[in-house]
């Protein structure tokens, strides 16, 4: 027996649409990473990117479990001395909230060039608007992961 590849360039890519209104981040964020790798489908190969489109709206209404708008902490260093930069969960979902979504959803992902590219894939927005209505992107509805709490 052999094994057959597929044919990156003949694989039919579907846009899905996922409303992250109160949904759980973490959970969100992995089944979203699922989705960008292709593991969903019968094709998924480790090495090759079989993934499908995913956009996310109302990614301002996430949901967190426990203390984490408080406690969770955003950190970017810029190399220069004094540019070390903290911020809240809170703080990321007020100003910008797509961030919190792309962060989780890339830590979710295995590092390198292909997951680089993956994550292009990957299309967040804070509003319920989203200017890709002309690829139809297909209502995708995670199994019930609604935050009870919070």
């Amino acid at each position: 027996m052999t094994t057959t590849l597929p044919a990156v360039h003949n694989t039919e890519r579907q846009w899905l649409l996922i409303d992250a209104e109160g949904q759980i981040l973490g959970r969100l964020a992995a089944r979203i990473a699922q989705i960008l790798r292709g593991k969903h489908k019968p094709t998924y190969t480790p090495f090759l990117d079989v993934g499908d489109f995913v956009v996310v709206i109302n990614a301002e209404k996430i949901a967190v479990t426990g203390k984490k708008r408080a406690q969770k902490l955003y950190q970017r260093y810029s190399g220069y001395p004094g540019g070390h930069r903290t911020q809240t969960l809170d703080q990321v979902l007020q100003t910008h909230p797509e961030r919190a979504i792309q962060r989780a959803v890339k830590g979710m992902m295995p590092d390198g060039p292909l997951a680089r590219r993956m994550l292009g894939k990957l299309k967040i927005f804070s509003g319920p608007n989203h200017p890709y209505a002309a690829q139809q992107p297909q209502p995708y509805r995670l199994a019930d992961t609604k935050a009870h709490a919070n």
